[in-house]
């Protein structure tokens, strides 16, 4: 017949002939897929634009840690403007003379350094040349090139990914100043930046973004005072220690430590290892032993002591989640994403859970952030 059609179309499936569970399994599918597209678009964009991000990241950490401070001065009748200058001078003065006191050690002793690695190492291979092993220099010569290689082949990434972020010295400088520059502005603008960003969303999401970044800022400070309180911890212990044993450059050793405690995990293995090297070096197997001891020891102490009870009780992330993140940050981001792991997930972990509670459909303000401002 004219008209009809020469196969009929198929009917749609009924929704009550469709599983429950399937139905619920596809409505978190896709949208599981949303949320990992829209995550995928931001770490392309964070990474095309890491130049710029990096700095700004920085600048947050440098911002939370001297609010609390040029607030207090404020309270104290100080001018703004000149708790604002003194807070970032002031900053950058107490680094500088950390790194110019490294650098002026180091350089002071390095031709001794050189010449007691030298003495250490022909030391080291004659040993074993004389021990019941009976090996053969180029027996000694192939293993240490074979480690060396293996050290190299290690930390091909992470230098990569150090070079990828600023190959270049002009590249470093701008990063510093696009840093120091940000951080001034947060400090004296900090909260008009904020409410313009809130003022981006929706209207009824404003109150719950507002909230949540707020509880986020809380936790952003409480972090970075606490990982100062921990890494001024583990550079006296591992700093005394080095002077116990007598070891060279223990001022040196503190600092790095200090600094490096920063940098979670890689950090420690880093500075751990250059305090148990110079020990070595300087003074023998034994005090070597004693300094990896210490370093072990006060690392323990760290991480099942310190971490669960000052950072977690500041941050409230498992050391589980720590631990993964830093992996996944190395992985990612190399030495950037070290950093900026663990901050970044328990801001992430606390803004969340703020908007899961829904305090903020009643105005009732959070514990995290009840009488805290950006600045």
């Amino acid at each position: 017949m004219v008209g009809r059609k020469s196969q009929r179309e198929p009917e749609a499936i009924p929704a009550e002939s469709v599983p429950r569970g399937v139905q619920i399994a596809g409505a978190w599918a896709w949208r599981i897929l949303a949320v990992a597209g829209v995550l995928g678009i931001v770490g392309f964009l964070v990474v095309q634009l890491r130049l710029i991000v990096i700095p700004l990241l920085l600048a947050l950490l440098i911002a939370a840690l001297l609010v609390p401070l040029i607030q207090f001065l404020v309270r104290h009748r100080w001018p703004r403007w000149l708790a604002i200058i003194v807070a970032e001078v002031g900053t950058i003065a107490a680094v500088g003379a950390l790194v110019w006191l490294v650098v002026t050690q180091v350089i002071r002793g390095f031709d001794d350094l050189r010449r007691q690695s030298i003495e250490s190492y022909d030391d080291l291979k004659q040993y074993l040349i004389d021990s019941p092993l009976h090996l053969t220099e180029p027996q000694i010569n192939d293993w240490l090139r074979g480690i060396w290689g293996g050290v190299q082949q290690d930390t091909a990434a992470v230098v990569s990914s150090a070079l990828s972020v600023g190959s270049t010295v002009g590249h470093v400088a701008t990063g510093l100043l696009l840093t120091l520059f940000s951080t001034l502005f947060i400090l004296i603008d900090g909260r008009g930046i904020w409410q313009w960003l809130v003022r981006l969303f929706p209207r009824r999401a404003r109150p719950a973004i507002d909230g949540a970044g707020k509880a986020g800022w809380t936790t952003l400070s409480s972090f970075v005072r606490v990982q100062i309180v921990v890494a001024f911890i583990d550079a006296v212990g591992i700093g005394l220690g080095a002077v116990f044993l007598q070891v060279p450059l223990a001022i040196p050793i503190a600092v790095l430590v200090f600094l490096g405690s920063f940098v979670p995990v890689l950090g420690a293995v880093v500075t751990g290892a250059l305090a148990v090297f110079i020990a070595l070096v300087y003074n023998g197997v034994w005090p070597a032993v004693w300094m990896l001891l210490i370093v072990l020891i006060v690392q323990q102490v760290e991480g099942h002591i310190l971490q669960p009870l000052i950072i977690g009780s500041a941050v409230k992330v498992h050391p589980l989640a720590v631990v993964l993140a830093v992996g996944s940050g190395a992985i990612l981001a190399g030495i950037p994403g070290t950093l900026f792991a663990v901050p970044t997930v328990a801001v992430a972990n606390v803004m969340i859970k703020y908007i899961a509670e829904g305090r903020w459909r009643s105005g009732t303000p959070s514990p995290h952030h009840q009488g805290r401002r950006i600045s």
